[in-house]
């Protein structure tokens, strides 16, 4: 079993934010989401690269074409977190 990144990680970092929100909309190859950037392909290729890592995104192969889809569920770590998050907070400053 591989070991999974951590997913504030990949949060971390606003390009990756921006993949997240595009890949929400819809699945995208590589070259549709770089060109939402002014980065190189490259670059967009190792974000891309973090964010399957993390379990966010997972790869397709359809024919010569790779696809990048959402993976929503993994968002849920991120809200238990806030949830627990918000409720400490409310607790200190009540």
């Amino acid at each position: 079993m591989k070991a999974r990144r951590d997913i504030f990680q990949a949060l971390a970092d606003p390009t990756r934010r921006s993949i997240l929100l595009l890949l929400a909309v819809s699945a995208l190859t590589p070259n549709a989401i770089a060109a939402h950037f002014d980065s190189s392909r490259q670059a967009v290729s190792r974000h891309l690269q973090l964010l399957v890592a993390c379990d966010l995104v997972r790869q397709e192969q359809q024919g010569r074409e790779i696809i990048y889809h959402l993976i929503a569920d993994r968002m849920e770590d991120v809200e238990v977190w806030l949830r627990q998050f918000r409720q400490q907070l409310a607790l200190r400053f009540r």
